[in-house]
């Protein structure tokens, strides 16, 4: 069953790893304040819940707890390295292309079980989305149209490189289940233009240009 190995996989990637900020410089964003530090340590209680339900449709499945995997390690070595700005901008876009994922495995899998464990994730990283554009606001309120410009053109590559990066792993899972790559990255494009049409809005700057929400970036 090919939905086994992406399940494993991202019970190792959802919470199952490090369950924290580990940026050199993480304890920076979270000393801010006693709230903050509250808030980040929930919403990695959360990822670790998220964790243990995979672990749990896996071995329902018939498999295992993994250990490790590349990709995995790769990207705990950029968190590590980059600093805690680049961290939690990598975290912001893993919550978004998952979210991707999710909605696309529960649209196709046939069991009800992990449809309903992809409804309670999705349901917490709606609130974890929702986390990073609040922290995201004051940042980016104060920004001109160019820089804005600029930030949004970052963050759809970054995006989509966050989605090839979970296809390479986990298409063969979706297309398994019968859908498609096309299917996918519209879901990808869904998630990130819903995130910056929100941000930008509830900043209260001027409209940009269409394409700069939305530049149809489909991967076919």
């Amino acid at each position: 069953m090919t939905t086994l190995p992406s399940l494993e996989q991202f019970a190792l990637g959802d919470g199952g790893g490090p369950a924290c900020l580990i940026a050199h410089d993480a304890e920076r964003f979270r000393g801010t304040s006693d709230e903050m530090r509250r808030v980040v340590d929930l919403w990695f209680q959360e990822e670790r819940e998220h964790a243990r339900l995979l672990s749990c449709a896996a071995r329902r499945l018939g498999g295992s707890a993994r250990q490790s995997h590349w990709s995995f390690s790769a990207f705990c070595a950029c968190r590590r390295l980059l600093g805690v700005r680049f961290e939690l901008q990598v975290l912001l876009l893993t919550e978004l292309v998952s979210t991707a994922y999710y909605k696309v495995l529960r649209r196709h899998v046939p069991d009800e079980p992990i449809r309903d464990m992809c409804g309670l994730i999705l349901r917490d990283e709606a609130g974890h989305v929702a986390f990073h554009r609040d922290r995201l606001r004051t940042h980016y309120e104060a920004r001109s149209v160019l820089p804005s410009l600029l930030w949004m053109t970052q963050f759809w590559v970054l995006g989509h490189a966050a989605a090839m990066m979970l296809w390479i792993n986990h298409g063969p899972c979706l297309r398994g289940l019968g859908s498609s790559r096309r299917e996918y990255f519209l879901e990808v494009q869904v998630q990130l233009g819903r995130f910056l049409r929100r941000l930008h809005r509830e900043v209260g700057q001027k409209p940009l240009p269409h394409f700069a929400i939305n530049p149809g970036c489909v991967q076919t």
